[in-house]
């Protein structure tokens, strides 16, 4: 009865939050082992009782600075002069600012959102098809699960118990694996199509260029810094970016002022609740579903189809490519690490950063998938481009995902080398 009644929840557009809360207290009724109701309350605080969680308000806040404080511009402007000069120079650019954002703003979504406004009419302007405007963007959005700060790997860790720092250094690696392949997309598409031929700046250009974003870029030499030489948490490091990210947009770049931090301070609490709430009711859930050893149940069948970890990385991927079709990426992560992660360590004897790299960037792949995938829908309100125009031209960047998923799944030192 409480696999029915989770079903029904979860394609009944319930949130996801509730679907997992009101499951498992199903699940306690429905066992008859009502004792079980004495933990629940205390197994929702435990579940958000973790510092590490801090971070995520703290990423929020740091992306909604940026983007009221004028960095996504002077960012944008910066790729300009490294890349700005190849044909097709507008599509480069497009995929270094993406860079230059997934190391400040860490969610997908977000970055999609905002790199839509900033560069799809750019492009169109400039000649380039709006359809592949879009998607350039909406593929860069994907850049943010694996290049560090990622919210999914600081949910992960959370979930995993392990720590977030090592994660982010873990996702370094496989993100500019996956950027330099949709560098090569890119290329080989702009010699299909003739795009049109850059201009590179002169050097007075690009002085100016640089110096205008030079405050900007000590948001991700705060983050990814701090954490690599070990002196500060990721948690410390996301405080110390969002302190960076206020004062360079009001003192520096002055489009951003103290009257304007209430707005931002709710926008962002909003945002953190709904994340937060959602870890928490995953932890009650993920208590049932050890309770009822699921993982080992699961792991039992799972055994029986594949000994080989490759195969069975595979086989999750396949699982988790239509799951993220279905249900939002950090959702779908908090609902199937308590299950899959046992099974990976234990069973198959997977190193869990690698596991925790390879479904991240997963899940958010279904982001840019129909049926769902918001994404989709966000790039397309912020361009004014139709979704299925943009998912016509997204398909050779999907196609890069999936070989990059398939490399860091046959090979983990990919994953683990810098750890």
């Amino acid at each position: 009865m409480t696999p029915l009644l989770f079903l029904v929840l979860l394609f009944g557009s319930v949130p996801i939050a509730l679907v997992l809360a009101l499951t498992a207290l199903w699940y306690i009724y429905d066992s008859g082992n009502l004792v079980l109701y004495d933990s629940y309350a205390q197994q929702i605080f435990s579940g958000v009782e973790n510092y590490g969680l801090l971070a995520i308000p703290l990423f929020i806040l740091t992306g909604e600075l940026m983007n009221e404080g004028g960095m996504t511009q002077r960012l944008v402007h910066a790729a300009r002069v490294f890349v700005g000069g190849f044909r097709g120079g507008l599509a480069y650019i497009n995929l270094l600012a993406n860079m230059f954002m997934a190391a400040i703003i860490g969610s997908a979504a977000s970055q999609i959102a905002v790199m839509s406004r900033a560069m799809v009419p750019a492009m169109t302007k400039e000649g380039y098809d709006p359809g592949f405007s879009a998607a350039t963007t909406a593929a860069g959005g994907l850049l943010a699960p694996v290049i560090p700060p990622s919210m999914l790997f600081v949910i992960y860790g959370v979930l995993a118990q392990l720590p977030i720092g090592d994660l982010f250094i873990a996702g370094i690696i496989p993100g500019l694996i996956l950027a330099g392949t949709f560098f090569v997309v890119v290329a080989l598409i702009g010699l299909a199509k003739d795009f049109p031929k850059g201009e590179w700046m002169t050097l007075r250009e690009a002085t100016v260029a640089l110096r205008n974003a030079l405050p900007a870029f000590l948001i991700p030499i705060a983050i990814v810094g701090g954490i690599l030489f070990g002196i500060a948490t990721p948690t410390e490091s996301a405080a110390v970016a969002s302190l960076i990210a206020f004062a360079v947009g009001w003192l520096f770049y002055r489009e951003i002022t103290p009257r304007d931090l209430g707005q931002l301070f709710v926008r962002t609490a909003t945002n953190s609740s709904l994340v937060i709430f959602m870890i928490a009711a995953a932890n009650v859930f993920g208590w049932v579903v050890v309770y009822e050893e699921l993982p080992q149940k699961l792991a039992a069948f799972i055994s029986t189809v594949t000994s080989d970890p490759f195969t069975f990385l595979l086989i999750v991927n396949l699982c988790l490519l239509f799951v993220g079709m279905l249900i939002d990426g950090i959702a779908a992560l908090i609902l199937i690490t308590p299950i899959l992660l046992p099974i990976a360590m234990n069973t198959y004897n997977i190193d869990p950063f690698q596991f925790g790299v390879v479904i991240s960037l997963n899940l958010v792949l279904g982001l840019l998938t129909p049926p769902v995938g918001v994404g989709l829908y966000i790039a397309s309100a912020m361009s004014g481009v139709r979704p299925f125009t943009i998912f016509s031209a997204l398909w050779p960047f999907l196609l890069a995902v999936t070989v990059v998923l398939v490399l860091l799944s046959y090979f983990p030192i990919l994953s683990t080398a810098l750890i």
